[in-house]
């Protein structure tokens, strides 16, 4: 896997999602048992492996931890996923399952039990099979690495929305994404759960009253990019009629530490032999029968801070960025944006790990993440920095490189072929998603559109009147694309295709000034 050349606070500071956790997103993710009166009024759905009961709630159900493929454990460990197998009586689906293996983080003291693959499923009343709703399979972000579908309480957007919700935990770091020589699956197992998953909502959710013939994909930060891979899938085909991606755009580049990417087979082979050889594998005889007795934690200690998929597989054959740009992806409509201050957190992060940004330092914090001393000087005279409080410079390299104009190019590439809108969240107070206050104003950094579309943690933000106004109209834009692939509605500003939607509680209007205000006709120059 790519890492920065410099290590920052004894920890590489490279690739995507809400890996550095500590620094953008920071939600309690909680099993709490229901209250005795929702559990009273817990209601049952039958799906192909047995029953299910739920939890009743006022205006919506919910059914947690529904298993969609069997526990990828013992010869099942880097293996696709396998069906789910029946149980007797009535499986209780109250709580949430635990999420996949990860270190501490989103995860109070991380998970270690491979018997994750589970999905969660909200809906609204009056959705029946008789009136099945749209429905949005969410995949959470993290790097790949970190993460869980408990995580995103979605019942506003199932009540207000009108749409049935379903949250997916999938494989992560080296048990979803290790690449072995002779391994079957290499480098997307995670990919291939996200699918299995599909699959399972095409054949199941009409029971707790979706549509089956209506599924979106979305997905914020490696989520996102998960979306981008499963466009470019073959093995996809069939499976979502529509996209939503978030600040995870499918043409960044793996040279660039903080874009979302995916790796060629054979440097993801190479990654997984680096690994096995770290936990005494390597010069076994039979490696891959070696890894499947190392212990989920020592996997998880020495595994990279985030994860790549491998492209040039049966599963991803070419890369997304290949996919998007050649017209070799499955043709549905997308809803793509971004925030307007993504690299605000990870450029106060390294601030804060005691790397300061100032007019003398500057070339060295720039030579670290772009080691080009070409393309380093050539940024240094883009972004100079003038003060001894240069983090806000940092922010915006990181933030125009890795998602502002890979996303403005995304959408220029998909409108090519299919209904694309595109937005900018640019709401520059939106509330923190950590605790503390930051090094300067974060404005809004990666990450922080996610609580006007959920309660994290099964917690609501603190939203002024304003930002609540915007949190639905966000809502209503994403379920009524999710419906129609049309985002536009009598109460909502008039979304245009082909033109940016900027989202702020003073302003929700088209903009045509994003690549000027990103840098864009420089990235897109930069070698």
């Amino acid at each position: 896997m790519h890492r920065a050349p410099t290590t920052w606070g004894g920890r590489a500071s490279t690739g995507f999602g809400c890996a550095l956790t500590a620094v953008l997103m920071t939600v309690a993710w909680s099993a709490a048992p229901p209250t005795a009166q929702a559990a009273a009024a817990a209601t049952t759905v039958g799906v192909s492996e047995g029953l299910v009961r739920g939890t009743a709630h006022d205006g919506y159900r919910t059914f947690d931890g529904i298993p969609y493929a069997a526990p990828p454990v013992g010869r099942l460990r880097w293996a696709p996923p396998h069906p789910a197998a029946p149980w007797p009586g009535v499986r209780d689906a109250t709580r949430p399952a635990s999420p996949c293996p990860q270190p501490a983080g989103e995860v109070p003291g991380g998970s270690t039990d491979e018997d994750c693959l589970h999905l969660n499923v909200t809906t609204p009343d009056g959705a029946t099979p008789a009136q099945p709703r749209p429905v949005i399979v969410w995949l959470h972000g993290g790097g790949l690495t970190t993460g869980a579908a408990a995580s995103y309480d979605a019942h506003r957007m199932a009540t207000r929305g009108g749409v049935v919700v379903v949250t997916v935990d999938y494989r992560l770091g080296a048990l979803g994404f290790l690449a072995h020589g002779g391994l079957p699956g290499s480098g997307t197992f995670g990919l291939a759960d996200q699918q299995a998953a599909l699959r399972w909502v095409r054949a199941e959710i009409g029971a707790f009253g979706g549509d089956a013939h209506n599924v979106t994909l979305a997905g914020e930060s490696a989520g996102g990019y998960s979306v981008c891979a499963q466009l470019a899938s073959p093995a996809a085909a069939g499976l979502l009629d529509r996209a939503i991606i978030e600040s995870g755009p499918c043409t960044g580049r793996p040279d660039r530490p903080f874009a979302p990417s995916s790796v060629p087979l054979p440097t993801a082979r190479a990654t997984g032999a680096d690994l096995a050889a770290e936990v005494g594998c390597g010069a076994a005889r039979h490696t891959l029968a070696c890894l499947r007795r190392v212990s989920v934690p020592r996997l998880l200690a020495v595994q990279g801070t985030d994860q790549q998929p491998a492209h040039s597989t049966p599963l991803l054959p070419r890369a997304p960025a290949t996919a998007i740009a050649t017209g070799r992806f499955h043709h549905v409509p997308v809803l793509i944006g971004g925030n307007h201050d993504e690299g605000n957190g990870w450029a106060a992060g390294i601030i804060q790990a005691g790397h300061p940004v100032t007019p003398d330092t500057w070339p060295d914090v720039v030579g670290a993440f772009f080691p080009s001393p070409g393309q380093a000087k050539a940024i240094v005279r883009e972004y100079p920095v003038h003060r001894t409080d240069g983090g806000p410079v940092l922010g915006a390299v990181i933030g125009d490189a890795d998602f502002a104009c890979p996303t403005a190019r995304t959408g220029r590439l998909l409108a090519a072929q299919v209904p694309v809108r595109i937005y900018e969240f640019a709401d520059e107070h939106a509330p923190p998603l950590t605790p503390g206050t930051p090094l300067f104003p974060l404005g809004a950094p990666h990450a922080s559109e996610l609580p006007y579309l959920f309660d994290l943690g099964g917690r609501p933000r603190d939203l002024t009147p304003a930002q609540h106004r915007l949190a639905d109209t966000m809502i209503d834009y994403w379920t009524r694309f999710a419906r129609t692939a049309d985002p536009n509605g009598p109460s909502s500003p008039y979304w245009p295709r082909q033109t940016v939607l900027s989202l702020a509680p003073d302003h929700v209007v088209p903009t045509r000034t994003t690549r000027l205000r990103h840098h864009c006709a420089f990235w897109d120059a930069l070698p």
